[in-house]
């Protein structure tokens, strides 16, 4: 069976609620012969609560909507300056299980990363990437004894999926340059006091599409045949 190549499509500034309605008809109506497509987009001030989200980790939403999803994980924001991807790929036809989908993306956003110089890791039982606020450009690997308080750490890219019929929706979000404030009304993917940051705070410069398309790159390289 011959599948067309991966296919990124940019959605630019795109509302939260039918993106998510047209990544569901998008799964749901796929087949084996479908190609996978990753959608890049920014969304406008939006809180997302995953199906493990809990109520009381939502601080203060300042007005901003917050809206429940079938992702997993729990609450999170999305807005301007954070560039957003959504991986709609069939994970039997590369005959991988989540656990190697959920590495192959986070190692997207490390190599990502790696692009503009910064150092990004993982935390074992929290995912998503993390940088060293005390040397984000450095290479030093964690201390595992700090890592469950995520002392030294902030969070730059949060990961949540749903996988249906073996194909995956949802995705991940990578802080470029945005207004941060946000993050202080909810507790980050469920951990009080995480500290998150974007690009821009740890001093790289850069514009949002850039990020993008190095982002697609490496999406595509990692989840393609």
């Amino acid at each position: 069976m011959n599948v067309a190549a991966t296919e990124v499509v940019q959605l630019g500034q795109a509302d939260y609620a039918p993106t998510l309605a047209a990544m569901r008809a998008f799964s749901e109506a796929r087949t084996p012969e479908t190609p996978d497509q990753i959608w890049l987009c920014q969304h406008p001030p939006v809180y997302t609560q995953g199906l493990s989200g809990k109520a009381e980790h939502v601080l203060d939403a300042r007005g901003i909507a917050v809206v429940q999803t079938n992702r997993g994980g729990q609450v999170t924001y999305h807005g301007p300056g954070q560039v957003v991807a959504y991986p709609l790929i069939d994970l039997k036809r590369l005959n991988i299980y989540v656990k190697e989908y959920v590495y192959r993306v986070e190692q997207a956003v490390i190599k990502t990363l790696a692009h503009f110089g910064i150092t990004g890791h993982r935390v074992t039982g929290a995912p998503g990437i993390y940088v060293r606020l005390d040397d984000p450009f450095g290479h030093a690997a964690l201390d595992a004894n700090r890592l469950h308080l995520f002392e030294g750490l902030g969070k730059i890219a949060a990961l949540g999926i749903k996988v249906t019929r073996h194909c995956t929706y949802h995705g991940v979000a990578l802080n470029v340059a945005m207004d941060l404030q946000p993050f202080y009304g909810i507790n980050p993917c469920g951990h009080a006091g995480l500290q998150t940051v974007d690009l821009s705070t740890i001093g790289v410069q850069v514009a949002c599409d850039e990020v993008a398309e190095v982002l697609g790159s490496k999406l595509v390289s990692y989840l393609s045949l």
